[in-house]
């Protein structure tokens, strides 16, 4: 049940749990409650000593945080009760929360986040810069998860909180202002979501001009929630705006630009303009595949788009095959219950549907009422 190669050693799932858990004896001892799980401080010394150790190369060094993450993450979520974690520690935390932000993987952050979260409020109190931050990237996570429940309080309470200490106009409330508008979005929420959007915007085109890339994305937001509210005059002419402007000051092929592609494509999709939105979403895919790779979250954000405008134009021979590919690489990097997984398997078993195959609508469906594309909400993810 332990096997040690001299470089690695494996434990068994059982073992891993029984010294997970705290059993001591004397339970009702408060010397033991004190104590650490035995094993415990060894193992984030050993992990902050592989993560410290010098690499010769950058890579080495990507591909060695790639495979030692999850053994943070199982160490965030075993963080005893009052033993909050030390500043080396947190400090690991913090970057691999963001490397997972990074890479589309924000919910598995979640542990981390909460460990984090609590050692600064402990350290820092609970209205410091570094807990509000620290707050705001949790709450994001809930969200990525599909927990708008827990998100949405913990937005709101950063918000009230940064507004309080910092006022209205200061960068990180407009941030918190964002992030809570895109959460009522995804909650369905249109009327609380737009009027944050609309004064986040204001207020960043005042102090920041037309053209800042923070001014984009509060426009792109913006666009998209007067998409989601049907109100496609007012979306498309901001969507062309911000994609004319990403192009010029970033290039064809940078991931905001990407974005805007995707976004643009998808508003006029639902005007009925495929002539227009096939073209985009084919680039957007190719470039992101070309940029990302293959199974990168947004080439399958891609992927899925490009599928629905072929099912739109009634070429169900492209569709499903985009569509089952993209479902089962969900399947396979986020599980089978994410958010983004049953969203592929929903849009899968529509186009069954359509093709008549009901056979194989039945394998699939589950109780949504309508397709899921997928726009590019920019939200923001800010550990220090």
């Amino acid at each position: 049940m332990v096997t040690d190669s001299g470089t690695t050693v494996t434990l068994h799932r059982l073992v891993q749990t029984v010294l997970r858990t705290a059993t001591p004896r004397h339970w009702w001892s408060k010397a033991w409650r004190r104590r650490l799980p035995r094993g415990r401080a060894q193992a984030e010394r050993a992990l902050l000593r592989a993560l410290s150790s010098p690499t010769s190369q950058e890579t080495a060094d990507e591909i060695r945080w790639d495979s030692l993450t999850p053994h943070l993450v199982a160490l965030a979520a075993t963080t005893p009760a009052g033993h909050p974690a030390a500043i080396p520690l947190v400090n690991a935390y913090s970057i691999a929360a963001h490397r997972l932000h990074q890479q589309s993987h924000t919910a598995r952050a979640i542990p981390l986040l909460l460990t984090i979260v609590a050692q600064r409020k402990q350290s820092l109190g609970d209205t410091h810069p570094h807990t509000l931050t620290s707050r705001n990237d949790l709450a994001l996570a809930y969200q990525d998860a599909g927990d708008l429940d827990r998100a949405i309080p913990l937005l709101q309470t950063t918000l009230a909180q940064r507004e309080r200490t910092l006022g209205d106009a200061a960068s990180d409330t407009l941030t918190s202002r964002n992030d809570l508008a895109l959460a009522y979005q995804d909650a369905g929420d249109l009327d609380r979501a737009i009027p944050l959007l609309q004064t986040t915007l204001a207020e960043r085109e005042h102090s920041l001009g037309n053209a800042h890339p923070d001014v984009l994305t509060s426009r792109n937001n913006l666009a998209l929630a007067y998409q989601d509210a049907g109100d496609l005059d007012r979306a498309i002419p901001l969507l062309q705006i911000v994609l004319a402007q990403r192009e010029h000051s970033l290039g064809n092929a940078h991931p905001h630009a990407l974005a805007s592609r995707n976004d643009l494509a998808l508003a006029y999709q639902d005007a009925g303009d495929l002539d227009r939105a096939i073209p985009l979403l084919q680039t957007t895919l190719a470039e992101r595949e070309r940029i990302l790779g293959d199974t990168h979250p947004h080439a399958l954000t891609s992927r899925n788009n490009l599928a629905l405008a072929y099912q739109d134009a009634g070429h169900l021979d492209r569709a499903i095959p985009l569509l089952q590919t993209t479902l089962a690489e969900r399947e396979r990097i986020l599980g089978d219950t994410h958010p983004h997984t049953l969203t592929s398997r929903n849009n899968l078993a529509l186009a069954y549907q359509d093709a008549g195959d009901l056979d194989r609508v039945n394998d699939h469906v589950i109780p949504r009422a309508r397709r899921h594309v997928i726009p590019q909400v920019l939200t923001s993810f800010m550990s220090t």
